[in-house]
């Protein structure tokens, strides 16, 4: 800079003393100056490997972090070129600053184009589900084991850690659980009335509604939103636990990981869900009533009377079973995945997001199963 004199520039030069080789070091080295010279690598190519560099620092004035960055560059490039960094004639505070930092910097890990190749990526694609169809087999195997350990009292699991996860997976989702299948009721008949008043089939728009409801959307809705309400809660609180070390804590106490933290997680889902897929097809039907009531202007009675002679008994049976296989399902998949993630705080919501997109996903591959099963049965 203009306002520093040029003996107080920073300044450095390599000369060859005797059989030796010496740089000298004068001027102030402050790093706020913005005036650190550079050392290029080509300086330490007239040194013979094994010679020892040294320091004249008689010279040297002020010096902060700037002086380290240039000490540590030149004792990483000497220990390249195999060159011994004697470091006695710095200043003492430079030397145990030095001797904290490594020999050599960490330019991170060499990253190689991978070439394509599709089959390799397919064996590896299909290794991975596996392994993780495995072990998410084996914690279904070890939950129902939990379930008949706690009929005869002998399992971890407490009562009222499972009164509490049913608390939060059940009531405490009504409300949202209310909004989405009253609004989706509300579309479906909004949809039927509009697009079935065309053929004078007016009286046929609360068959649909009421079949879509019980038989898809009631079902499929609800376990969305306990995929992401629930599911993603219950992978961050595993995942959190994982952080703090709670759950290394447990094995090392002969605790049962699966019957302490994921058995009542996942009954709690299996016991909740099917009321509230009972709760999501009244709300369903009754927001495809309200619509039908304002657009067509039927009645009440005659509504529910259309409603109950196209819906049978095994319409809910079904949707029942399939809730109970959506809740299985959220319930291992997300404590798996808060079982297996890593330990930060990033880990804990990619845990939590994984859960949810998992979840979903999988809601609906399994409601597409049950299509084709019910298709298979006549159902």
């Amino acid at each position: 800079m203009s306002d520093i004199n040029s003996d107080q520039q920073p300044q450095w030069k390599l000369e060859q003393q005797e059989n030796h080789y010496v740089i000298s070091l004068s001027g102030q080295w402050l790093a706020k100056n913005n005036n650190i010279p550079r050392f290029s690598p080509k300086n330490l190519e007239r040194i013979p490997a094994h010679q020892t560099l040294y320091f004249d620092a008689r010279n040297l004035k002020n010096w902060d972090s700037g002086l380290i960055v240039f000490l540590w560059d030149i004792k990483c490039q000497a220990t390249k070129h195999s060159i011994k960094f004697f470091d006695k004639d710095l200043p003492a505070s430079a030397q145990e600053l030095l001797s904290l930092l490594h020999e050599s910097k960490d330019e991170g890990p060499i990253k190689h184009s991978s070439p394509f190749r599709p089959l390799y990526m397919i064996g590896e694609w299909t290794i991975n589900g596996l392994t993780n169809l495995g072990i998410t087999v084996q914690m279904l195997k070890e939950v129902i084991i939990g379930i008949l350990k706690s009929l005869t009292g002998r399992s971890y699991m407490r009562i009222v850690d499972l009164i509490s996860d049913v608390q939060n997976a059940g009531p405490s989702a009504l409300l949202i659980i209310s909004v989405v299948n009253f609004l989706v009721g509300a579309i479906l008949g909004f949809v039927g009335a509009v697009q079935l008043r065309r053929f004078a089939a007016d009286a046929y728009v609360a068959n649909l509604v009421s079949i879509a409801t019980v038989r898809e959307m009631a079902a499929v809705m609800s376990a969305i939103v306990i995929s992401g309400r629930t599911g993603g809660a219950y992978a961050a609180r595993i995942s959190t636990m994982q952080g703090n070390e709670e759950i290394d804590a447990l094995k090392v106490m002969g605790v049962s990981i699966m019957e302490y933290l994921i058995l009542p997680s996942m009954l709690s889902l299996v016991i909740t869900m099917p009321i509230l897929y009972l709760y999501g097809c009244f709300m369903g039907i009754l927001g495809g009533l309200i619509v039908s009531i304002f657009m067509l202007k039927v009645s009440i009675i005659g509504f529910l009377q259309q409603s109950f002679g196209a819906v049978a008994f095994n319409q809910f049976v079904f949707g029942g079973l399939k809730t109970i296989s959506f809740a299985i399902f959220i319930g291992v998949s997300s404590c798996y995945i808060g079982l297996k993630s890593g330990r930060s705080a990033v880990d804990v919501g990619l845990a939590a997001t994984k859960a949810v997109v998992t979840g979903i996903v999988g809601v609906i591959a399994i409601d597409a199963i049950f299509a084709v099963i019910a298709d298979m049965i006549g159902i």
